[in-house]
């Protein structure tokens, strides 16, 4: 009797312990059913968790993390821009479904099994899927950040009474490139939405050219010079040109005859080089240094008679002058005392009627055809062109033509164009002036490739004053005017 109720007993307990388990296990169904139908603990959709959401749910949890503006951060101004109007676009469906696969990619009592055990597998997240309108994003940051926030460098402009610059105020310019990979990065970060947006600095603007021939002439002006200055200025980086004639506050119609003096010896280290093959004998290259180091005259006519053509060297010269185009550039005869005038020689420039500088018979040209031979020796040196090469093909090297340089390098006298430049400038010149028959000094001149820091150009000065022209004020005001242009060359920042 006794083992009978043993027995009812243990299958009661049996009985309880199987319905507490099949209770049990309906609990857990019915959870596990309802963890199923959202995304499992621990998933994260670009970036943001989703776990136990549903796809709706979740869907509003993304929206509202994307749609965060980006605030923007340039200079001192801040700006929030919200992300649909960058052409920022979630692709919430794929994502959604890359993420709903891997809950239902796992059969159902499987993963319940899994469940009961608490041995789930870890969600993989799932990576951010969007898409950004590129043109729209740099048509924002273009129309509505650099136009309102760029900051435009001011001009330069010269200070009244002097030949220097007052120095600009730099700017600045949004990196657009930049700031469109910053954004990007922003925009697909759920957390990470300001941005400090990068600029490049502009330069300030040198003064116009308009403004540097001005200053030219203003710095005549008080100089109180009353005779008669030509300036050519060739820009050699972007070929603009200064040329004018200038007296008393008058203008006067450039191109003027001025006597040439020893700024003629260019010319004929040109000629001279023409007619050697490299490398131009020893002997040669002596003369050429002592006419333009030591501006010696003997050594000029000694190379225009024993390399251009005896008694008219001068004439042969002349005739290459004018095959480069330089109608108004001569010699007429030899440089030592009583040579001959070998022929009378008009120009354009001495025929005018409105001005006379009484220019030397024997040698002559204008400020602009002497500049104009220094850019073919500098344009020749550069790169082998000009008018070198069209008109005499091979015959002048680029070599050659550095070499030209070189040795006007050597003329390094502290005065005229080269007292207004700073120590160590490289300039390649050469000057002259003579007295006349009267025993008086009436003109001065000076013709240069000048180097700089800020940008390379030729530089040719003439004055004349038909009383008697005095040195020293007159050598300042050309080395005003050369200090003005290379002060206008390199304004500092």
């Amino acid at each position: 009797m006794r083992s009978r109720n043993a027995l009812s007993v243990f299958r009661w307990v049996a009985l309880a312990l199987i319905f507490l388990a099949i209770a049990f296990t309906g609990y857990q169904l019915v959870r596990y059913s309802r963890l199923r139908s959202s995304f499992a603990p621990g998933m994260r959709i670009a970036g943001v968790p989703v776990g136990g959401l549903t796809q709706g749910a979740a869907a509003e949890r993304l929206v509202q993390a994307y749609g965060v503006p980006v605030e923007l951060h340039y200079g001192d101004a801040v700006i929030q821009v919200k992300p649909q109007v960058l052409g920022f676009e979630l692709d919430l469906e794929l994502m959604l479904a890359a993420a709903d696969l891997q809950r239902i990619d796992q059969p159902f009592w499987s993963a319940f099994w899994n469940y009961l055990w608490n041995q789930m597998p870890s969600p993989q997240p799932v990576p951010l899927s969007a898409s950004i309108a590129e043109d729209r994003l740099r048509s924002y940051l273009s129309s509505e950040i650099a136009s309102r926030y760029d900051r435009p460098p001011s001009v330069s402009v010269p200070i009244a009474g002097s030949v220097d610059f007052q120095p600009g105020i730099p700017g600045t310019s949004l990196d657009i490139d930049r700031a469109v990979t910053l954004i990007d990065d922003a925009l697909r970060s759920p957390n990470a939405r300001v941005v400090n947006l990068t600029f490049n600095r502009v330069s300030p603007q040198r003064p116009s050219f308009q403004n540097l021939e001005v200053l030219l002439k203003q710095t005549l002006d008080l100089s109180g010079f009353d005779g008669l200055t030509e300036i050519y200025l060739l820009d050699l980086q972007t070929e603009q040109e200064i040329n004018f004639a200038y007296q008393l506050g008058t203008e006067i119609t450039p191109g003027v005859a001025f006597t040439a003096a020893s700024t003629i010896k260019i010319p004929i280290v040109v000629s001279t080089f023409r007619r050697f093959d490299e490398p131009t004998p020893d002997y040669i290259t002596d003369m050429v240094k002592l006419m333009i180091e030591r501006s010696e005259n003997d050594p000029a006519d000694r190379l225009m008679e024993q390399v251009m053509g005896g008694n008219l060297g001068p004439l042969e010269l002349t005739d290459d002058l004018q095959a480069l185009g330089l109608e108004n550039t001569f010699l007429a005869g030899y440089f030592y005392p009583g040579a001959p005038l070998l022929v009378r020689i008009s120009t354009p420039a001495n025929e005018r009627a409105d001005i006379s500088t009484n220019p030397d018979v024997y040698n002559q040209t204008t400020p602009a055809e002497m500049g104009t031979l220094l850019n073919d020796i500098y344009q020749c040196s550069e790169n082998g062109g000009g008018s070198f090469a069209a008109v005499w093909p091979g015959e002048i090297s680029k070599t050659e033509c550095q070499k030209m340089i070189d040795y006007l390098v050597l003329n390094d006298i502290p005065m005229l164009i080269r007292a207004g430049l700073p120590e160590g400038t490289r300039i390649g010149h050469k000057h002259g002036w003579i007295q006349e028959s009267d025993g008086l000094l009436h003109s001065v001149a000076d013709a240069a490739i000048v180097y700089t820091p800020g940008g390379n150009y030729i530089l040719t000065i003439f004055m004349y004053q038909s009383r008697q022209l005095v040195f020293d004020p007159a050598n300042q005001l050309v080395a005003d005017l050369s200090r003005a242009i290379y002060n206008y060359y390199n304004i500092p920042d």
